[in-house]
């Protein structure tokens, strides 16, 4: 490369990897302070899955959208105008912590602007390397920021919520973005727009249609499926995704190219990618709230563990790339579901009771136990979701590597935003109807012992049944998370304290939480290990990349097969 080659590419590949670095410390940051912003807010369950799930799906509803956009009109501007939008988000969510609703939309919003950088930072980044060598060596850099951000946010965070000052946490983000803004001005653009058209029906449908979805299956953990607005919620979904297929089908110019399921190895790829990467992230979110929400954990330790599951992505890159080059994807899939499967099922054997000590607060110490999983979770993690892409782009004639990588990354994406949100459904739904069918006896029996307020005799002259009709009301209000981390009801007009939490109800939503969160690991494990027998099984016959090269006479496969533009940990 020459001097000015150089002088020209190193501003893009700080502006590309500085903006994938946001974006991930940004989609990350969260994750371990979600118990603190629960006992703080004191919101139900499914108000805080609301937190991690809002950026997730923003960001995935318009990510193959923002790459027309960024092919049609220019990359630079797409990357500036994706960190201006993040940085409005985190904004409204820093103005707005105190108040849960502030805090969807600020994250939505973030969302929305992450969705911009993954794709584009990348793009810009290998359409302006001057050689093959030089955009494998970029990409690597770019994965290797981005792994870096998923790493170090949580810890960074967490520190913070330890001191008392979560919502502080929200000005990372922030000044990150800033900065990459002002250092991106010197990038260089670059557009491709011939024959990119948008498809502006199919990116409404597609809207309408995930949106309609995700609230229906988390609201539902929380107001039961059975309700006319849930059904309807789940009726518009169909309709609205029904709609989107159809207009797949008929457009010339659509987001996804459907008739690259027929493949059997790009559809198995595509079906894996969806519940293997949800397996991965309902573990991580599980672990989150199983240790933060339940347990209340400090967040620092949870910070530790997300570091953990990182450091594998890190160190597994190159062998990874070996592997794809020189065995069969059909194997690396394998095992490495296999080990998503394995820290699965290891975390679902946890009791929350063995994390508190003898007076029934935690146990700081007793998170280690969570470090082996969450390692065999990361190298499952790191085997796999370079293993996605290469098996798709590699199922395709080469003309459709692009449509075939990009199809393959959404669809890897929705699986990891189905992570808090259908775990967070699982694990809602379970806990809060064992609260609910034992609500009526854990309340007689702290009527029999006794209330407090705090830790001395309920004054006689308040009814009990004010008393029985506040902490139903919670209950059926908040659910079992809120149960579990409110120690004392305050009077809603005065502010005072009012009654405290009795010990039989308490325990009860605890151990409803425990045996939700225990299942909820469980489902996970199994979506991992049916993704692993696919794999194995459906798989059957494929060729490493380097046997895709000599039959084709030629190293274009190899070469696509070890970019790292897939490796988007979490």
């Amino acid at each position: 490369m020459s001097d000015t080659q150089l002088r020209g590419y190193v501003p893009t590949l700080i502006a590309g990897c500085l903006g994938v670095f946001v974006a991930q410390v940004a989609y990350s940051l969260p994750a371990s302070v979600l118990g603190t912003i629960q006992q703080d807010l004191g919101i139900s369950g499914a108000q805080l899955t609301w937190v991690s799930a809002a950026f997730a799906a923003a960001m995935v509803l318009f990510e193959l959208t923002f790459g027309v956009f960024g092919d049609m009109f220019g990359r630079k501007q797409l990357l500036l105008g994706g960190l201006a939008v993040l940085i409005v988000g985190e904004v409204v969510t820093l103005l707005g912590a105190s108040n849960v609703h502030a805090l969807w939309v600020g994250q939505a919003i973030a969302g929305i602007g992450a969705g911009a950088l993954y794709p584009i930072s990348l793009t810009m980044i290998a359409a302006l390397a001057p050689d093959s060598v030089t955009r494998a060596r970029s990409i690597a850099l770019w994965a290797g920021f981005l792994s870096i951000g998923a790493a170090v946010s949580p810890i960074a965070a967490g520190s913070l919520a330890e001191s008392g000052h979560w919502k502080s946490s929200f000005w990372i983000p922030i000044g990150l973005a800033v900065l990459a803004l002002l250092a991106s001005l010197g990038a260089k653009n670059s557009s491709a727009p011939e024959g990119r058209k948008l498809d502006l029906p199919g990116q409404f449908a597609l809207i309408i249609g995930l949106l309609a979805l995700v609230w229906a299956l988390t609201q539902g953990s929380e107001d039961g499926y059975g309700r006319g607005e849930i059904v309807a919620g789940f009726v518009i979904a169909a309709v609205f995704l029904v709609a989107f297929v159809v207009n797949e089908i008929r457009t010339p110019s659509p987001l996804i190219h459907l008739d690259l399921f027929a493949n059997r190895a790009f559809a198995i790829t595509g079906i894996v990618a969806v519940l293997g990467m949800f397996a991965y992230l309902a573990i991580c979110f599980s672990m989150t709230m199983f240790l933060g929400t339940v347990i209340h954990i400090g967040a620092v330790y949870i910070g530790i563990l997300f570091l953990v599951i990182q450091i594998p992505a890190l160190l597994l890159v190159p062998l990874v790339a070996k592997l794809i080059h020189s065995v069969s994807p059909q194997w690396v899939l394998t095992a490495g579901f296999a080990c998503i499967a394995v820290a699965a099922f290891w975390a679902s054997r946890f009791d929350a009771h063995s994390f508190l000590d003898a007076h029934g607060a935690p146990h700081d110490a007793d998170f280690v136990v969570f470090i082996a999983p969450m390692v065999l979770n990361g190298v499952g993690f790191a085997l796999t979701v370079g293993s996605i892409t290469a098996v798709a782009i590699n199922a395709v004639p080469l003309r459709l590597a692009g449509m075939a990588s990009a199809t393959t990354n959404l669809l890897r994406d929705f699986g990891f935003a189905l992570g808090p949100v259908l775990g967070g459904a699982i694990y809602n739904s379970i806990a809060n109807r064992r609260l609910h069918s034992g609500l009526d006896a854990a309340l007689a029996k702290a009527a029999h012992q006794g209330f407090t307020v705090l830790g001395r005799p309920l004054d006689a002259h308040v009814p009990t049944g004010a008393v029985m009709g506040a902490l139903h009301g919670i209950a059926e209000g908040g659910g079992a998370v809120a149960v579990n981390s409110v120690p004392v009801l305050s009077d809603p007009k005065t502010g005072k304290p009012f009654v405290d939490m009795p010990a039989a109800l308490h325990e009860l939503a605890f151990s409803s939480l425990s045996h939700a969160f225990n299942v909820t690991f469980l489902v996970a494990a199994i979506c991992a290990l049916v993704s692993a027998v696919l794999a194995a099984v459906g798989l059957a016959g494929a060729k490493s990349a380097s046997e895709q090269a000599v039959e084709l006479g030629t190293d274009v496969i190899h070469q696509v097969a070890g970019v790292a533009e897939d490796v988007q940990p979490v």
